[in-house]
């Protein structure tokens, strides 16, 4: 007896829920000898229809259970790199997250998937069981039945399906044979005059006849009137006895009609219209009487953002040959120069560059300064980001799919690029917390990135202005600082001014320095206005101050739903939660003391504004934060004027005129209990010194910590590596990255006593497991003790390695009274 053939290994299928993946039987008819297509997309049954899912790899779950089948596999290469999906199951695993969700953020394109589906019975099922309806012998619209009705059948192993390429079409109009155009289109009625009439004519009527024997066939009777010089009664009569007829004659065709006949189809009616030199409402009356039909035409390839023809001075690629390097310091042009030859050497000998942006700032410099580097190498550069179109984005994947596109450039949905052939992975800023998910699986880009390399193999290139503490490890060259003029207003000592730089006044006490523009700050804001600059001004906060204080009691309006300070914003009059977007206007007495008095704390945009306006009366100024953006066309044409705004700001390229860049309160940066708060502070001074591509504006910094260590590296002109060091080797005793792993663990409830009570089982669960006091931090209460309701309590885990992190949180696998978030990369932990 010949042994059974072995079942087919179980594929494990993601889809684009927060879920992990799931167990399906390959398609029917798979070869079991063919490797698992790893990154492929492939449709499976779903609730009762066919999703699109993505293979991740095999089960062990074979003979556990009965399984449903996969039912087609849609790509012929991978959909995703294979590297990216082997990395993001092991971050899944890793984070206690569902694998779903990690592709939910990182895969942006073909989860919609077209496909043309035809279906039929299998031969001699009779599946008059399931409906009246049902497919029959033949193959089928598989649109033509309901999705859960072929699911049944499916289930049952009693249907065939075929699957085929939709491509993409657009609508376009072509002209319809002249048999085909509707009779009533074709011909209208006329009249004639006929010999048969059966009464005599009067004298006017027989003048109409003469006429119309004469001129005829007419269209209209009132033609024939008309022509004739009789009135309408006349003709008429001449009908009524006979001597003249109704005919069909034929409609001579539209030019318009012509021209699309011989140059159609068009791809749409103002296009057709434009061709034939008629208005658009001729041709839409053509559609509406039947000479002309919409068909579905091919789609043109939508436009994709040029590439830039700017391209890096090249010289000797002189960058380290190890698995992870780096290159920071200098300014931008310079580190993409120092990039740019190993980019070029790579895409030419065929293989892929992926390049990771954290902003749009950062994007658009990594574009303008290496995109023009593919067509010299002989392919094409894509930028891929959000911004494309659901069309933009799926054209430019099929293009990295097929190997034609070998550079991207890209935020995070770049990172899973399916490149044929991945060469290098180049992650720009990566201390960057724009780099940080904000939601969702709040995955920390550089880390998966990390991850991808290790996974397949291939290089990582880590660049910047200014090293992580944690890319201290690994080699590098830093390029020396931009050139810098910086001048610091210490509050704090301010007899020490004139030591700070060349703009102080020693006679200056402390109340007489001014805030939240100081004296020196002024003096060069009335500078830059008397020589018709740009200045830019960076405010700690949106809004016009953090906080309203009552001036009787202290008393300052909070949020109920948070434990936050409502903020104040001047210019709809209310009071702001930025935590939960709870809102309310001011109120007019203080609910405590009713005191009618309030005092704003803390300036903010509004704020900021308001002073520069009083300071400067006549001058442009302009704000920019999330809450309000003024159009600064006139600053990027070089006018002159003052911008005031957020960080935000950084994200837009650097107006070209600039002269001076204004910190009102550098503290803003550094008041926070976050570990990184110091190296987040220099990585800005940094970005401050190197926005303007070419010039080194005045930067004032004004602040109360102007002895703080990364002010001061930068004062001394000390290299972008020299604060990450003295921040890594202080974290060093603390046991905090690079020296350990860090990880945030949030445990949350909409009651109080049950997260603290949850937070601490958490606790002790690590305890028990074999956590040591030194690995588990808290718990303790988050700094913001309520958001949106909920009260989160967190705790810290300082392990030395991965397997030892996977240890205790497996003891986490089991369920709590409240939510338990794991986050391997916590970044903002104040």
């Amino acid at each position: 007896m010949s042994a059974l053939p072995p079942s087919p290994t179980p594929w494990l299928i993601a889809l684009p829920i927060p879920a992990p993946a799931l167990d399906f039987l390959p398609p029917h008819g798979w070869d079991a000898a063919q490797p698992t297509p790893t990154g492929h997309r492939v449709l499976i049954p779903w609730r009762g229809e066919l999703s699109v899912g993505l293979v991740v790899g095999t089960s062990d779950t074979q003979g556990r259970g009965r399984l449903r089948e996969a039912v087609h596999l849609l790509d012929d290469v991978p959909h995703v790199h294979p590297a990216f999906v082997e990395a993001t199951c092991g971050l899944s695993r890793l984070s206690r997250t569902p694998l779903g969700l990690l592709l939910c953020d990182f895969v942006g394109v073909g989860w919609e998937a077209r496909y043309l589906h035809t279906v039929r019975a299998v031969p001699g099922a009779d599946l008059g069981m399931f409906a009246d309806a049902v497919p029959g012998a033949e193959w089928s619209d598989a649109s033509s039945y309901a999705p859960g009705l072929l699911d049944r059948i499916r289930e049952q192993g009693l249907l065939d399906e075929a699957f085929g390429a939709a491509p993409r079409t657009v609508t376009g109009y072509r002209a319809r044979l002249w048999a085909d155009v509707p009779a009533e289109a074709r011909y209208s009625e006329g009249w004639q005059a006929s010999s048969a009439g059966t009464q005599p004519l009067t004298p006017k009527q027989q003048q109409a006849w003469a006429w119309l024997q004469e001129h005829g066939p007419v269209s209209r009777l009132s033609e024939w009137g008309s022509g004739a010089g009789v009135g309408a009664g006349v003709v008429r009569g001449v009908v009524e006895r006979g001597w003249a007829i109704s005919i069909l004659r034929e409609v001579p065709p539209s030019p318009a009609w012509d021209l699309l006949k011989a140059q159609g189809p068009f791809s749409s009616q103002a296009a057709w219209a434009e061709a034939a030199g008629v208005p658009q409402s001729a041709v839409t009356r053509l559609l509406a009487h039947g000479w002309a039909e919409s068909v579905p035409l091919p789609a043109p390839p939508p436009t994709l953002p040029p590439a830039s023809t700017r391209l890096p001075r090249l010289a000797s690629d002189t960058l380290p040959q190890e698995s992870i390097w780096r290159l920071h310091g200098g300014r931008e042009a310079e580190r993409f120069a120092r990039l740019a030859p190993r980019i070029r050497r790579l895409l030419e000998l065929g293989r892929g560059v992926t390049v990771l942006a954290p902003d749009s700032a950062t994007l658009r410099g990594a574009w303008e300064h290496l995109s023009g580097l593919a067509l010299e190498a002989g392919t094409r550069a894509l930028c891929f980001s959000g911004t494309l179109s659901e069309v933009q984005r799926e054209h430019a994947w099929g293009q990295v799919q097929r190997g034609e596109a070998g550079l991207v450039i890209g935020t995070a949905l770049a990172l899973c690029a399916p490149h044929p052939d991945l060469g290098l992975i180049v992650v720009l800023e990566e201390g960057s917390d724009a780099h940080k998910l904000l939601s969702g699986s709040r995955a920390f880009v550089p880390d998966l990135a990390e991850r991808m390399a290790a996974v397949g193999a291939v290089p990582l290139a880590l660049l910047g202005c200014v090293p992580a503490a944690e890319s201290l490890l690994h080699p590098g060259p830093v390029l020396p600082p931009p050139r810098q003029r910086l001048h610091i207003v210490d509050y704090a000592a301010p007899t020490e001014q004139p030591q700070m730089g060349p703009l102080s006044s020693p006679h200056l006490k402390p109340s007489d320095l001014g805030y939240p523009i100081s004296h020196d700050l002024g003096k060069v804001l009335r500078q830059v206005q008397a020589r018709g600059r740009q200045a830019v001004l960076l405010a700690p906060r949106r809004g016009y101050s953090a906080l309203l204080r009552c001036s009787s009691c202290q008393y300052t309006p909070g949020c109920p739903n948070c434990d936050v300070s409502l903020r104040f914003h001047q210019e709809r009059r209310a009071l702001h939660c930025h935590q939960c977007g709870y809102e309310v206007g001011i109120p007019d007495r203080c609910d405590h003391c009713g005191d009618p008095m309030w005092q704003a704390r803390g300036p903010g945009t509004e704020w900021i504004v308001q002073e520069v306006k009083k300071l400067l009366p006549g001058f442009p100024v302009y704000r920019y934060d999330r809450d309000h953006q003024d159009d600064l066309s006139a600053l990027d044409a070089g006018e002159p004027g003052v911008v005031v705004g957020t960080q935000a700001l950084l994200s837009l390229a650097c107006p070209p005129n600039l002269a001076l860049i204004g910190v009102t309160l550098a503290d803003t940066w550094l008041n926070i209990s976050d570990f990184r708060a110091g190296e987040r502070y220099h990585r800005l001074l940094r970005q401050l010194l190197g926005w303007h591509p070419e010039r080194a504006p005045l930067t004032v910094v004004q602040t109360f910590q102007a002895e703080h260590p990364a002010l001061q590296c930068v004062l001394h002109n000390r290299d972008a590596g020299y604060y990450p060091a003295l921040e890594a080797h202080a974290r060093q005793d603390l046991g905090y990255p690079p020296h350990r792993l860090l990880t945030f663990i949030e445990v949350a409830a909409r009651d109080r006593g049950r997260a603290a009570q949850a937070a601490q089982d958490v606790a002790d669960t690590l305890h028990g497991a074999g956590a040591v006091s030194q690995e588990v931090l808290g718990p303790a209460p988050s700094p913001l003790a309520r958001v949106r309701g909920v009260y989160p309590y967190q705790l810290l885990l300082r392990t030395r390695n991965e397997e030892r992190l996977n240890t205790l949180l497996s003891a986490l696998d089991r369920r709590f009274s409240a939510r338990v978030r794991v986050d391997l990369s916590p970044r903002g932990l104040g």
